[in-house]
């Protein structure tokens, strides 16, 4: 697939992001983030692999593009946005203020 990351064209393919990051030791994550096999990587450290260019000549979205494009999971920095994962229950107005204010006490 061919894509741009720092106004510079690459063609990618899956197998040789792959291959380009085997051995390679993640760094730690402190947002966005691409899971290449069995490890997660940040944005910037698989962008600068990659590319072989400074981490300050691309943004991270231009690799998070690319990586989701080849079919890579990329997380947020909270966490993986999975759709499967069981939704937040949303509650009304009412039951807000319930929650806050507490149960009653027994007397």
């Amino acid at each position: 697939m061919r894509c741009v990351i720092a106004r510079f064209p690459f063609d990618l393919t899956k197998s040789g992001v792959l291959e380009s990051m085997r051995g390679i030791k993640p760094e730690q994550i402190t947002g966005e983030a691409v899971i290449i096999g069995r490890r997660t990587y940040p944005v910037k450290q698989v962008g600068q692999v990659i590319t072989r260019q400074d981490r300050r000549d691309f943004s991270g979205n231009e690799v998070l593009r690319a990586m989701s494009r080849l079919g890579f999971t990329c997380p947020g920095p909270t966490g993986p946005t999975d759709p499967a994962a069981a939704p937040r229950r949303v509650l009304t107005p009412l039951q807000q203020a319930s929650a806050l204010l507490g149960s009653p006490a027994s007397a």
